[in-house]
């Protein structure tokens, strides 16, 4: 692969790459990495490393990669913004051509405040964003190629999920814990949710029982998105065979001291075995998973978010039938 073509290969890339010659001036840094350190890639070309590392000690040790072409490692080091933002961040130093390739990925620092929860899943997010570019870049290849408006819209499909997943993970791995609020029709989140499921190989019988009179709510879109699609999934992958998405709205609800004079609820609802016994008290719990190949977090990560807007998630779980209640406060959206 030639460098023009690496570099545009590394343009679709999630991780920050920046490339220095042999005096360890910036030659080409990645659109990732420009966005994070708040510099315009143009900018940054011809600046020294020091730009972005300003202890003596890793500047040293760069050199000595490009002198012995040795890759290093360099852990938890300090990386600074052209805004001032610090972050701690991994390095890989790898000799290219005269010069070095560096990969920056940035740590997780949860606050004193943070819950456990959240800072499992920056390091999740860390992980999955490199897959979730080669994702993309691989249906972008099929988007072009493929005959019929049908695949077309399929591979469209899956570089929007790609494309909503990486900004969940971008929010993450840069601290903006904050829901992107805006108004949100429910029933839109359900119907994409539908042709996810129904694109799948094995898709879900699905049934729909909604209520046409709920308002739009004030949320952020894409983290709802993701617990409904997590809730389905969990059913599937529990075996049942048939989903029922429903919606209602509630008045004068109460959890523990809270009122919610007005909320939605959607039911997801399955026909498959139940939550077993064993698990119906750690459910929620982070890292807690019925399936030997599960991560434990989906779940976690739902309720979570479903605080975060002011809501909650409950279950209610027997042989054969499985509801899982997502509940979000109305009124924020129309005080």
């Amino acid at each position: 692969m030639n460098k023009a073509v690496w570099q545009a290969w590394a343009e679709q890339m999630a991780t920050g790459l920046v490339l220095v010659d042999a005096d360890l001036r910036l030659v080409w840094i990645n659109r990732a990495l420009a966005e994070w350190i708040e510099l315009g890639p143009r900018s940054a070309v011809g600046q020294p490393l020091a730009l972005l590392l300003r202890e003596p000690e890793p500047l040293l040790l760069a050199a000595r990669v490009i002198e012995q072409q040795r890759p290093l490692q360099l852990r938890g080091l300090t990386l600074r913004t052209a805004g001032g933002r610090e972050s701690l961040v991994d390095i890989a130093l790898q000799p290219f051509d005269a010069g070095l390739l560096l990969e920056l990925h940035t740590l997780a620092e949860p606050a004193a405040s943070g819950s456990p929860l959240s800072a499992t899943l920056r390091g999740f997010a860390h992980e999955v964003k490199n897959p979730l570019a080669g994702l993309r870049g691989a249906a972008q290849l099929l988007q072009r190629r493929v005959a019929t408006d049908d695949l077309r819209s399929l591979a469209g499909l899956i570089i929007d999920e790609a494309d909503r997943l990486a900004t969940l993970a971008n929010r993450l791995l840069h601290h903006d814990g904050a829901p992107q609020l805006g108004a949100v029709n429910i029933h839109h989140l359900l119907e994409r949710l539908t042709d996810l499921l129904q694109a799948q190989p094995q898709a879900l019988r699905l049934k729909h029982d909604y209520d046409p009179s709920v308002p739009d709510l004030l949320g952020d879109a894409d983290r709802l998105q993701q617990i409904l699609l997590n809730l389905a999934r969990n059913a599937q992958e529990a075996g049942a065979q048939t989903l029922t998405l429903r919606t209602r709205v509630e008045h004068g609800l109460r959890w523990g001291d809270r009122m919610l004079r007005m909320a939605l609820r959607i039911d997801v609802i399955d026909d498959g075995p139940g939550v077993p016994t064993s698990l119906r008290d750690t459910l929620f719990q982070p890292l807690v998973s019925g399936r030997a190949d599960g991560s434990g977090l989906g779940l976690a990560l739902s309720r979570e978010i479903a605080r975060e807007h002011g809501g909650e998630l409950r279950y209610a779980s027997r042989p054969g039938e499985t509801v899982f209640s997502l509940y979000l406060p109305l009124e924020r959206a129309h005080d």
